[in-house]
């Protein structure tokens, strides 16, 4: 698992099925970020808003690290959606019998950096 070089933001332990939120991502990979972030912020999915905050975050520390970077200048290099634990619920059902509901969580990693031929 090693990241590309760039600027990162990663959040952990978001209660939403990794492969829910892999389809959103797959749309605003390779976008520049304003384009992506308008893109997210169209999309009524849960994981959107998820991405747009992680997005924002990886917009922000590259704007914190290089103040010679603008946010037209950035764009989303690579995006990983990584599945965490399992919170294990029972799910009670007829005659005394149970059921286990698995709510899944995901670990989201963007990583932004400025276009090359800038």
């Amino acid at each position: 698992m090693t990241v590309k070089k760039g600027y990162v933001a990663t959040t952990k332990f978001l209660i939403a099925s990794p492969t829910k939120v892999r389809p959103v991502a797959n749309v605003i990979k390779n976008k520049s970020c304003s384009e992506a972030m308008a893109i997210l912020e169209n999309m009524p999915q849960k994981g959107a808003k998820l991405l747009k905050g992680t997005l924002k975050s990886a917009m922000a520390n590259a704007l914190n690290k290089n103040s010679k970077l603008d946010e037209d200048m950035l764009y989303v290099k690579e995006i990983r959606i990584d599945e965490g634990p399992r919170l294990k619920r029972i799910w009670f059902r007829a005659r005394g019998r149970a059921d286990q509901l698995l709510k899944r969580m995901c670990h989201i990693t963007v990583v932004v950096d400025e276009k090359a031929g800038e």
